[in-house]
């Protein structure tokens, strides 16, 4: 199938590139053909933000949203941060020691980006986007001379031995004139494009976090629609050196709270368990004070890209675009993507559309992409805070906060130097025996709760019987280095009970994959110390099936 231009993504970057490229031609009264692409079994099904949403590219891109019922509609109006001391104690950080860039503009919103972006899809589709969910890119297609010229999708009715099912499907070629790559954090075709192009080849080292979210129903006397509370401090580090990260309770509409924990995956203790840190930050009486009395209806965890404007890797390729998390377009201060991915979509479609329409037939590296996003407000948003995320890994949560301070409420971002972080986050592990085992409470099943009922709540399904999607490029390093030197950590740093060290009857160990478990998060593909794991996608539509998040 030949279009103008392939999309591969449907969240809010993609939705972006592909609605503002029909906008255009529509407006231009040109036939150009757009598709959109995506792994999960509908739109919103694989997308999970806080999110406080700022709507400044949603007004640039659909000017009457309000209007036409985007559901955006929970303003927020009570903005807080605290800093927690310990499990009971916590301190409200006074509104003038935090950046002025920390304080939600009035256009903010505490929504679901999941629901945001089915608005988004039905109105891509009036514009003539054709949108294909449950169809995961698998393969890139390049011509003769190098230059991306498509995605196939993965072919269905693969068993686990490789061999055809009575059910097999052969997948299809989506060609076009150009393809933008919007797959979200850590993308799976993203990666081999960074690869085979070296665009990563002049900046720094990529970082990431991993994110969890819960969404509670809570008694109606605690519910204040718009409230907003952001946290720093237990049970994350304090000095340099210790887990680093930050978390939110964000009240939402119909008596409902999205809370989550950010732990950035640069941590050097293997012990470390991300899972268990957002559980038992709940139990903090800030947090179990709204939550006590309410029901759990939702989990979910994502890696979040948050290396900043120095990590983003080149942006084109012959005949290719990366735009949102698939390049890292994160406000690293503000921990925000969904605007910015919106306007790197944007910019990415607006150069596909002048290239096109001059007659090009593709194939070319888009400099203009690269131009107009450097004289955008996504860079200079971006460029405003470029230190905010080497300072915290240099000096830790406190003194990198103090560091903030000084960058951005006195020097305005506009200090005249750049830090540098430039070791990935997989190498910053210490050996298991130099590192001291943190002592989880277990979980109540009332605040808090094991990795098999949250996994639960996900809807994650996967054909069983499918080649598994987690491959090891050797394997036997989980059991021959990872465990002795790092008590194989993949058995902690996965929100999903995926992988296991499993005892056999002889004494001896094996490393289990149930990747049927797997929600998407990537966590192991960024983690793993001996970069082990390739996450590749599995058949279309499956892993997690997340309603409101």
């Amino acid at each position: 199938m030949d279009f103008d231009l392939v999309v591969v993504g449907g969240g809010p970057a993609g939705l972006s590139a592909a609605s503002k490229f029909a906008q255009m031609a529509s407006e231009s009264e040109e036939e150009l053909s757009v598709c959109l692409i995506e792994k999960g079994s509908e739109i919103g099904a694989h997308i999970l933000s806080g999110a406080v949403f700022e709507t400044r590219a949603l007004d640039e891109l659909f000017p009457n949203w309000r209007e036409e019922g985007a559901p955006v509609s929970n303003p927020v109006n009570s903005d807080e941060v605290f800093y927690l001391v310990d499990k009971k104690q916590s301190i409200k950080v006074p509104s003038f020691f935090l950046p002025p860039r920390l304080h939600n503009p009035s256009s903010s919103h505490a929504l679901s980006l999941g629901n945001l972006c089915r608005w988004m899809a039905e109105k891509a589709e009036e514009l003539g986007v054709m949108i294909f969910p449950g169809f995961a890119a698998s393969e890139i297609i390049y011509n003769e001379e190098g230059s991306v010229i498509g995605v196939a999708t993965g072919d269905m009715g693969i068993g686990e031995d490789g061999e055809q099912k009575s059910n097999f499907q052969p997948g299809y070629e989506l060609r076009g004139k150009y393809t933008i790559f919007a797959e979200g954090c850590r993308g799976h075709l993203g990666k081999q494009l960074i690869e085979k192009y070296e665009l990563d080849a002049n900046v720094d080292a990529q970082h990431y976090g991993i994110g969890f979210k819960e969404i509670w129903e809570i008694e109606p006397d605690k519910h204040y629609p718009g409230k907003v509370l952001h946290t720093v401090g237990w049970p994350l580090g304090h000095l340099p050196g210790e887990p680093l990260g930050g978390s939110y309770l964000y009240h939402l509409e119909n008596n409902q709270v999205a809370l989550g924990l950010i732990v950035d995956l640069g941590y050097t203790n293997p012990h470390l368990s991300p899972f268990d840190e957002f559980q038992q930050w709940k139990h903090h009486r800030l947090i179990s004070d709204v939550i006590e009395g309410g029901k759990r209806i939702s989990y979910g965890a994502r890696a979040v890209i948050k290396g900043g404007v120095q990590s983003l890797p080149k942006l084109v390729m012959p005949g290719g675009l990366l735009a949102g998390d698939d390049a890292g377009f994160l406000d690293t201060l503000k921990q925000k993507g969904s605007h910015t991915a919106m306007k790197s979509g944007i910019l990415a479609a607006e150069a596909v559309y002048s290239s096109v329409n001059k007659g090009s037939n593709g194939g070319e590296e888009l400099f203009e992409y690269v131009e107009s996003y450097k004289t955008s407000w996504l860079y200079e948003d971006l460029w405003a805070v470029r230190n905010i995320t080497p300072a915290m890994h240099k000096l830790g949560n406190f003194v990198g906060a103090a560091y903030a301070f000084v960058d951005q409420k006195i020097f305005r971002g506009k200090l005249p130097f750049t830090l540098n972080d430039n070791k990935p986050d997989h190498q910053k592990l210490k050996a298991a025996n130099k590192s001291k085992k943190p002592n989880y409470p277990k979980p109540d099943g009332v605040i808090s709760f094991d990795k098999l009922s949250s996994v639960y709540l996900t809807a994650t399904n996967h054909e069983e019987d499918q080649p598994c999607h987690l491959q090891l490029k050797d394997a036997t390093i989980p059991i021959e280095k990872n465990l002795p030197i790092y008590d194989e950590p993949a058995q902690r740093y996965c929100p999903a009970g995926v992988y296991e060290i499993v005892k056999e009857a002889d004494g001896s160990n094996r490393f289990q994959i149930n990747a049927q478990n797997c929600i998407h998060c990537k966590t192991c593909d960024i983690k793993d110390p001996a970069q082990n794991i390739n996450w590749v996608v599995p058949e279309g539509t499956g892993g997690p099936n997340y309603g409101n998040m």
